[in-house]
């Protein structure tokens, strides 16, 4: 089984894996090709995807039964001892290793501003 998902990419790219995919989704391809088709796809995919992102999941004989590629996505695939994980880049400011609660911006009605963030901010 083959997945191929797309997001920003050309419309002639998403026309072009309709002919060995197919779309049941907007962006998001599912098929059964040989493994030098799926190779040949991804090639296509990875030079016509343009500022797109894509991703490609496919069945093998492993531990986990299916391995993924990316292409110009911020989350990374990472062997694992054996197993792969996806390496998600850190949501906070290097400078500020601690996350800070969160402070009502202005403008906000002090009902709002109870309900969001409780008695604190009166």
């Amino acid at each position: 089984m083959t997945v191929i998902v797309l997001t920003h990419c050309p419309a002639g790219l998403r026309g072009f894996l309709t002919r060995w995919l197919l779309e049941i989704s907007p962006g998001v391809f599912l098929g059964n090709p040989s493994a030098r088709i799926r190779d040949a796809l991804w090639d296509e995919v990875r030079q016509y995807a343009g500022n797109g992102r894509a991703l490609l999941a496919y069945s093998t004989d492993s531990e986990q039964g299916y391995t993924f590629r990316t292409h110009d996505h911020t989350w990374h695939p990472v062997d694992h001892e054996g197993l792969t994980l996806i390496l998600r880049p850190s949501d906070r400011p290097a400078d500020n290793p601690t996350p800070t609660s969160p402070q009502p911006s202005k403008g906000w009605s002090k009902a709002s501003k109870r309900r969001r963030f409780g008695n604190r901010t009166q």
